[in-house]
Order: C-alpha cells, then structure tokens, then sequence
C-alpha cells in the first residue's frame, strides 16, 4: 500500500502527529503494535499525568483534541512552587508571569488517549501489528517499505519514528544516541493533602532526587517522586501512615500532612538523545529522538512541539513546490528541534546533577539562586514564559 506518511506508533505523541500530518493534507496510516485505548473512565484517575503547556493544548485545540479533554476532565494550575531550602523562600511563578490563563493543565494519559483516538475516524490505522522490518530509500526507490507482522507492506515516501525511546526504527535505521541511566526510579501515586493550595504544583528538590505534586481536578494531587535508587526501594516498602509521614517531612510540610494515598508505582529513569533526527524517508519524534529527566515535567510538550514543528516544515515544503521528504526538508526540521530539545536536556540534566552533587555548599548556591530569581521579576516572567511555550 502506497502512502504519503507511515507514522509508527500510537502513544500520545505518535497519535497526535498523525492527526497533526494528516489535516496538514498528506495521506497517512497509523501502526500501533498494542491495542486500541479503551474509552476513558471518568470513575478513575491514572497514575500516569502530564502538565500540558499551553503551546501543546493549542496544538491539541487545532486538532479538535482538546474540547474533549476539557470535557471530561482537566486540572488547570495557576500557581508553581518550586525550592530546595524552605518553600517560602522559593521560586513561585503565576500566571502574571506567563502571560497566560494558566502555567498549564495537568491531563490523564489515558484521557489524551482516548481523546485523540476518536478523533482519528477514518485514517487507516493498523493496530495489534509490529513494524517489523525498514528498508530506507535508495537512488533506485523514492519510497520506504515497511514490512509490518500481519504480511502487509506498506511503500510512504516517509516513515515518523514515534516508536519510544527504544525505538526499533531508529536502532534498523543505525541511528546512534547519547544514553545514560540515572540511579533513580519516579515514584508516582494519587493522594490528598489536608492544606495544599488549589491550582497549585509544587517541587521540591531534594538531595535524592526532586518531589513534585501536580494537581488534580478533584483536589487531589499526583507526586512524581525521583528518589535514588536505595531511597525509592525504601519508599515503596512503607505502609502507608510511614509513607505519609516521609512525605511530609520531605515536602516541609507546605502541603499539610498526607490524608490518603493510592498504590505506589515506580519507573526508571534515563536520558537519551538521538544524534541524528532522521534518515532518507525517516524522521524521529517524540522520544525516539529524546528522553528527559521528569523533574522539569517537559517530556510529553517536547514531543508535542516536534510534531508542531514537523507538520509545519512539511507543509511549507510542498505549499513552496519542494520536495517535502528530501534530506533538505527533514534536515530544516531536524536543526529547528534538536536546538530546542538539547536546551532543555541540558536544563533536567544539570539541574539534577547540581541538587544531587555532594559537591560541598553547590545545594545550597542553588537554592539561593532560586530565591534571588524569585525577587527578580524580568528573569522570573522569562522562566514563566519559556515553560507555557513547551519548549524549555
């Protein structure tokens, strides 16, 4: 089957790009190897959240996404928190500082899901099947050809790599990465806290690894808790009266104490960064090029801004009568991202290494460095700004 666009995976960022791609004007067929998303329960909240920037929820507007979302359910927040020493003393933005109704929403994952799925109606969509083998153009084939486990094969002249950060199509495509593991595991879980502010996320950063409550609709909160990895084995070992009791004393008690807390999951942490973007008849989003630390909660609007980026660059190409799968056009799109992508792995990865050093007084220097931000209101306003938009 011959198409315009074979987009391999159907996560949040994979399903969006084929949205994205396909109202862009070009012919598009999804794969996802897993099932399709089931409907979103509205009686139960993931573990599993994002903090959507506005930069993403006008990407996840156009496309029609977003009025679902907002339906169902969103928690705005208007107010972040963020310090090391004492939360008073700390870097506090609102939305006077971002020029914006909101910092940004804190969406499900199986909501965005959900929403996005139904807004694919007929775009071709193979779902329960692998893509098992590439072949890249050559000067003899304008066209990929990928050869999926249900026999098909499919001929786009290019294949969008949303495939995750162990991407198969980036590995058969001989794309090298930049990886490390952090020793941590994120912590995530549902709870209440008996005097948290609505509206309001808070982070703390902490010798083992950064705390942070995100908030949800019904005034609860979802931690995202990076802990090396001895601390987080401890964690999740806790009932949870002494869990609670290690929250509190981690977050300072600036939330009040813990009232109740769902199961505690855990996942690894790494960072990976693609060395390249894209191959003849090949482009990478999402992270299959990149993979952050959570800390600064930008992982799923980096991956929302390539897909902006990536339809744009080839839509301009074809409007301007180019060839919109050349090296040219996907090597545009390649320095716009990387440039914006490395600035905020630059930003997770030394602001991990700084709160976690044992470099003596180099904790401390950044907590005060947090605090004088905080009093200076031009370099605070352009912090506030840079995370709406997305892009770090």
């Amino acid at each position: 089957m011959n198409c315009d666009i074979a987009v391999v995976g159907g996560g949040p960022v994979g399903v969006v790009a084929a949205l994205a791609l396909r109202d862009a004007g070009f012919s598009v067929v999804m794969v996802e190897r897993g099932k399709a998303p089931a409907a979103f329960d509205v009686a139960r909240y993931d573990s599993r959240v994002y903090a959507i920037a506005p930069a993403s929820a006008q990407l996840l507007e156009r496309l029609g996404v977003w009025p679902s979302i907002a339906a169902a359910r969103v928690s705005p927040y208007t107010r972040m928190q963020v310090w090391e020493r004492a939360a008073e003393l700390g870097l506090c933005f609102d939305t006077s500082d971002s020029g914006h109704g909101a910092l940004g929403w804190i969406v499900e994952q199986g909501l965005i899901l959900s929403a996005a799925w139904a807004r694919l109606g007929s775009l071709p969509t193979r779902v329960g099947v692998d893509a098992e083998a590439l072949l890249l153009p050559d000067d003899d084939q304008d066209r990929a050809e990928l050869r999926l486990s249900n026999g098909e094969v499919l001929r786009p002249r290019l294949v969008v790599a949303a495939d995750g950060a162990d991407s198969p199509l980036r590995e058969q495509a001989g794309i090298e990465t930049v990886t490390w593991t952090y020793a941590q595991r994120a912590i995530v879980a549902q709870l209440s806290m008996r005097s948290a502010r609505p509206r309001t996320a808070y982070q703390r950063f902490l010798p083992t690894g950064p705390l942070a409550f995100l908030p949800q609709a019904d005034g609860r909160h979802s931690i995202v808790w990076s802990a090396d990895s001895t601390r987080a084995a401890e964690l999740l070992a806790m009932d949870d009266a002494t869990f609670g009791a290690a929250l509190g004393e981690a977050s300072q008690y600036a939330l009040g104490e813990l009232l109740d807390v769902s199961p505690r999951i855990a996942f690894p942490l790494r960072l990976l960064h693609a060395r390249d973007y894209h191959r003849a008849g090949l482009v990478l989003v999402g992270d299959a090029a990149h993979a952050i630390h959570p800390l600064a909660g930008q992982g799923a609007n980096l991956g929302f801004a390539d897909v902006a980026q990536l339809a744009e660059t080839l839509a301009a190409a074809r409007d301007a009568g180019r060839d919109w799968a050349s090296a040219r056009t996907l090597s545009a799109y390649s320095r716009a991202r990387k440039a914006a992508n490395l600035e905020m792995l630059a930003l997770t990865d030394g602001l991990y290494r700084g709160f976690g050093a044992g470099i003596p007084g180099l904790r401390e220097l950044l907590g005060i460095g947090m605090e004088a931000v905080n009093r200076f209101a031009p370099i605070k306003s352009l912090l506030a700004k840079q995370a709406a938009a997305g892009t770090g």
